[in-house]
């Protein structure tokens, strides 16, 4: 728990899991609560931590996270982080793709028209944009920025 300039920011473990739960006074044992929901965009999100927190105070399984990455796109994501790391730590496209994807599947010609370097390219570029902040799209998948 600790005191913040908008309130008290609370982490509850219960089980194997964390609920996080925000405050404007300071929580008092024993005291009944009640969740506020702001109607935004945000709604759906809230709405399911509730109730996976009810679900866990009264002993019951808090149920599966509100949304989880697809095994694919795990994959696509660490395989985008690789190819950043490996291309701002100097190396070529040519050497980036070699590292992601076997050098055996490298075409000795024809590199600057095939589709692994294409695909290379786009997961350096996937890589830049999750560190300019689009990493931020995982925390809160399916909701459109304005």
């Amino acid at each position: 728990m600790r005191r913040a300039a908008d309130g008290w920011h609370i982490v509850l473990r219960i089980g194997a899991t964390d609920h996080r739960v925000w405050s404007k006074e300071p929580p008092v044992v024993g005291a009944s609560y009640a969740a506020e929901l702001p109607f935004n965009g945000d709604l759906e999100a809230r709405a399911y931590a509730a109730r996976r927190l009810w679900r866990a105070m009264h002993g019951r399984a808090p149920g599966p996270a509100f949304h989880t990455l697809s095994k694919q796109r795990r994959e696509r994501l660490s395989a985008a982080i690789r190819a950043l790391d490996a291309h701002t730590a100097g190396g070529s496209y040519l050497m980036t793709a070699e590292a992601l994807f076997g050098k055996k599947r490298i075409p000795d010609r024809a590199w600057k028209t095939h589709d692994l370097r294409n695909r290379t390219v786009r997961l350096v570029q996937g890589g830049l944009a999750l560190v300019r902040g689009g990493y931020r799209k995982l925390l809160r998948p399916g909701r459109r920025h304005k």
